[in-house]
C-alpha cells in the first residue's frame, strides 16, 4: 500500500465518523433549540459553531506552537471562513426553492458580524509591522475576541426577542416530546467529542498529502487543511438541514465564521514571535476579499429573499460558487 493510499484511507474513516456525528449533532442540536425556546438561529451560531469550529482550534494551535507554520494556522481560518459560505451553496441545490426564502432574515446579523471581523483582518494584515502590538500580541487579536462576544450576546438578544414574538402569534410544534433536555444535551456531547477527535486528526493527514505533493503552505491552509476542518461543517450543514432545521445550519456556518477569528485571535496568543498576521504571506488577502464578498452577496441574498430560482442554484448562491471557484484556482496559481 503507497503512502497516498494510507493517507487517503485515513481521511475516509475520519469523514465518515463526522458524518455520522453531524448528523447526530443536528438532531440533538434542534432538540436543545425547541426545549430551551432559544431558536435554531442562536444555537446554530453558539453551541454547534463553538464545537464545529474547534478543528480550526487545534490546528491553528499545533501550527504556532508546534511546527511553527503561521501561514498554515492563517490560511485555515480564512479559508475555513471561505468554505464554510460554499456550504451555502451546497444546501440551496438541495430543494427547489431558494435557501435564502427558506431561513429567517435574522441571520443578516451574523452575517455583517463576519464581515465586520473579516474587514479587522484585512485592516491588520495590511498594516502589517506598524500594527500596534500588547507585548508579542497584535492588539487586533483582542479586538477579534471582544467583537465575537459581543456578537454572540446580541445574536442571543435579537433571538430571544424573536422567538419570544414568534410564541405570541402561534403555538409552536412539539416534535420531540419523548426526549428530555437533560438527554439531548448528554448525547449531543457524546456526539461532538466524536466528531472533535476525528476532525482533530483530519488536518495532519491533509498536511502529509501536501507535503507529499510539494505545496505551499498558504496554499495547503487555505484549500487543503481548510476544507479537512470544514468537514464538521458540511456535515452538521446539510444534516440539520435535511430534518427541516435550516435555520440551526445557516446559523452554524455564519457562526463559524465569526468565531474562526476569534480563534485567529487565540493564535496569535500562542504564536510568540511576534504578531501572527505580520509573519505571513500577503496572498492570504485573497481568501479574505473572496469570503467578505461571498458574505455580501449572501447578505444581499438574505434581504432580497428570492421566491423562486430557474436553476438548481439561486442567483446568491451561484456567484458564491463562482467567487470561491475563482479565487481557489488564484491560490492554486500562486502555489
Amino acid at each position: 500500500m503507497t503512502v497516498i493510499t494510507w493517507l487517503l484511507l485515513q481521511f475516509a474513516a475520519c469523514a465518515l465518523v463526522i458524518l455520522y456525528a453531524g448528523v447526530r449533532l443536528s438532531r440533538y442540536g434542534d432538540i436543545i433549540a425547541e426545549k430551551t425556546g432559544l431558536g435554531g438561529a442562536w444555537i446554530g451560531v453558539a453551541l454547534l459553531a463553538t464545537v464545529t469550529s474547534l478543528p480550526e482550534l487545534i490546528t491553528g494551535a499545533s501550527s504556532v506552537l508546534v511546527f511553527d507554520v503561521p501561514d498554515i494556522a492563517v490560511g485555515d481560518v480564512i479559508g475555513s471562513c471561505m468554505f464554510n459560505l460554499l456550504i451555502l451553496a451546497f444546501l440551496d441545490v438541495r430543494d427547489p426553492a431558494p435557501l435564502t426564502a427558506r431561513i429567517h432574515q435574522g441571520h443578516v446579523l451574523s452575517a455583517a458580524f463576519g464581515v465586520l471581523q473579516l474587514g479587522l483582518v484585512a485592516l491588520a494584515m495590511l498594516a502589517g509591522a506598524r500594527a500596534p502590538v500588547v507585548g508579542w500580541v497584535g492588539a487586533h487579536s483582542f479586538l477579534f475576541l471582544a467583537v465575537y462576544v459581543f456578537a454572540i450576546r446580541t445574536i442571543f438578544t435579537f433571538e430571544r426577542n424573536r422567538m419570544r414574538d414568534v410564541a405570541e402569534q402561534m403555538t409552536r410544534e412539539i416534535r420531540y416530546r419523548d426526549v428530555s433536555l437533560q438527554r439531548a444535551a448528554a448525547l449531543f456531547g457524546a456526539a461532538a467529542a466524536g466528531l472533535v477527535a476525528a476532525a482533530a486528526y483530519l488536518p495532519g493527514v491533509a498536511e502529509q498529502f501536501a507535503a507529499s505533493a510539494g505545496l505551499s503552505e498558504s496554499f495547503v491552509g487555505s484549500l487543503l487543511v481548510a476544507i479537512s476542518t470544514s468537514l464538521p461543517e458540511v456535515a452538521v450543514s446539510i444534516a440539520a438541514a435535511r430534518i427541516g432545521a435550516v435555520d440551526l445550519a445557516a446559523g452554524n456556518l455564519f457562526g463559524s465564521n465569526v468565531l474562526n477569528i476569534a480563534v485567529l485571535g487565540i493564535d496569535d496568543l500562542l504564536y510568540t514571535r511576534g504578531s501572527l498576521l505580520s509573519a505571513v504571506a500577503s496572498v492570504h488577502l485573497l481568501s479574505l476579499t473572496a469570503s467578505i464578498l461571498m458574505t455580501a452577496v449572501a447578505i444581499i441574498g438574505l434581504t432580497y429573499r428570492a421566491d423562486t430560482k430557474r436553476y438548481r442554484l439561486s442567483w446568491d448562491t451561484f456567484v458564491i460558487l463562482i467567487v470561491y471557484v475563482a479565487v481557489a484556482a488564484l491560490l492554486h496559481a500562486a502555489a
